[in-house]
């Protein structure tokens, strides 16, 4: 059965026929059937890369796999999307890219999940394919306050530089070097704070590794992100209404809990896009400022502000009101 109206439209995925609209790719067909296919290098805000290779499937009358985010949707398309042939491609690449990457998430994962672990478990791909120190030049002493590029957990998907140019088109950072040297670097090695990089983190929201993560938390020492509890709300910067998402550790400040820093909501759920300014992702610390106000206040006759209860503050604040209609009228 078709699962959209596709005009006629419909390609095979495992032995569904499923309908699709024009410019769809075969990935985006599957996703939305539910049909799983793995991708390191795909974000649905970027244009198709193929980069990572992990998502490559079989067309019936293609002599080799093709990568699904890259492939436009043909009707009548034929797509085995999981057989011997594709599990032993994926195990394959994984074990390669485990060959240079941490293999253990207490030395990937500071900050974000890695993406590349949890595949390289989800399909049991070889752990034992020798091991090569990585070449990726680092820029440690980059003296920018948010951005920390980790060069060891990088896998060169280019999501980076890719929302760099095309989601905010300021095209910061780029692939630089040759071959297993290839990093993720500025022009001249320069800090961020001497491009045009606007700060925004949207870097390291695409990164499927951790490879691009924030500072704050690595220097203050918290807990990595999957032992954080995430807690939708909105950035009060503007008008705009950005989503966002406060990752709190909730047995800090002695149980009280504190926001270790701000996270993206998926791409396509939010009216951002899960795309944050800088304010919105790093401008969290006033959160726990020591002067920012945790409790109710009201003038006093004696001109002084004095705590007081939430009632008797909305008390106070309705009789205000009610005094400013009766001197002036209600318009």
């Amino acid at each position: 059965m078709s699962e959209v109206n596709g005009n006629g439209r419909k390609l095979t995925i495992q032995g569904r026929d499923i309908a699709f609209h024009e410019g769809e790719t075969v990935l985006e067909v599957a996703q939305r059937a539910g049909i799983e296919i793995p991708t390191l290098c795909h974000d649905p805000r970027l244009k198709p890369a193929g980069a990572c290779r992990t998502c490559l499937v079989e067309i019936e009358g293609w002599r080799r796999l093709a990568p699904a985010c890259a492939t436009p949707a043909a009707d009548g398309m034929q797509v085995i999307a999981g057989n011997e042939r594709i599990d032993r491609h994926r195990r394959s690449l994984l074990a390669l890219y485990m060959t240079d990457h941490p293999t253990d998430r207490e030395t990937s994962e500071k900050g974000a999940p890695d993406q590349l672990l949890d595949m390289v478990e989800r399909y049991d791909a070889p752990r034992d394919w020798g091991r090569m120190e990585p070449k990726r030049a680092a820029r440690y002493e980059d003296r920018n306050p948010y951005i920390h590029f980790e060069p060891e957990t990088c896998i060169l998907c280019a999501r980076c530089t890719r929302y760099c140019d095309e989601v905010e088109a300021v095209s910061a950072i780029t692939l630089a070097g040759r071959g297993s040297e290839t990093t993720i670097s500025t022009v001249d090695s320069l800090s961020l704070l001497d491009t045009t990089c606007e700060m925004c983190g949207g870097c390291i929201d695409v990164c499927p590794t951790g490879a691009m993560t924030e500072k704050k938390p690595l220097l203050a020492g918290a807990k990595p992100e999957r032992e954080l509890e995430k807690v939708r709300s909105t950035c009060n910067f503007c008008g705009v209404g950005c989503q966002l998402d406060l990752n709190v550790d909730p047995e800090a400040d002695g149980g009280r809990g504190r926001v270790v820093k701000v996270t993206s909501p998926e791409p396509g759920t939010t009216t951002n896009d899960g795309n944050l300014c800088v304010k919105g992702r790093f401008a969290y610390d006033f959160v726990h400022h020591e002067e920012r106000l945790t409790v109710p206040l009201v003038r006093g006759e004696d001109g002084e502000l004095h705590e007081t209860s939430w009632e008797e503050a909305l008390r106070v604040a309705a009789e205000g009101l009610i005094g400013v209609r009766e001197r002036h009228g209600a318009n």
